[in-house]
């Protein structure tokens, strides 16, 4: 656990490490928005799952589009699976 002084306000921030529970899958960005950077891929093996933006593999800003082909590891996260080690498919 890691405690910051933010403004004069005590955060507290539990790191840990995400465990990957399958192969690497395959899908399309079903949205993401910008700003909260968050969004939801639909799985090729079925069923929507979360993607955060620090997720995203890459240099600089990091985001998706909509209907953008990706490939991703899935990992257990604090609130269920969530993709991780995210990379863009080239057409």
């Amino acid at each position: 656990m890691a405690v910051f002084v933010l403004n004069q306000k005590i955060a507290l921030f539990n790191f840990r490490r995400l465990e990957t529970v399958a192969e690497r899958e395959a899908g399309t960005v079903k949205w993401f928005n910008n700003d909260k950077g968050y969004g939801f891929i639909e799985r090729d093996a079925g069923g929507d799952i979360f993607v955060h933006y620090s997720a995203i593999q890459g240099s600089g800003y990091r985001s998706l589009e909509d209907g953008q082909r990706v490939e991703f590891a899935v990992a257990e996260g604090p609130r269920g699976l969530q993709a991780q080690e995210v990379n863009r498919i080239a057409d």
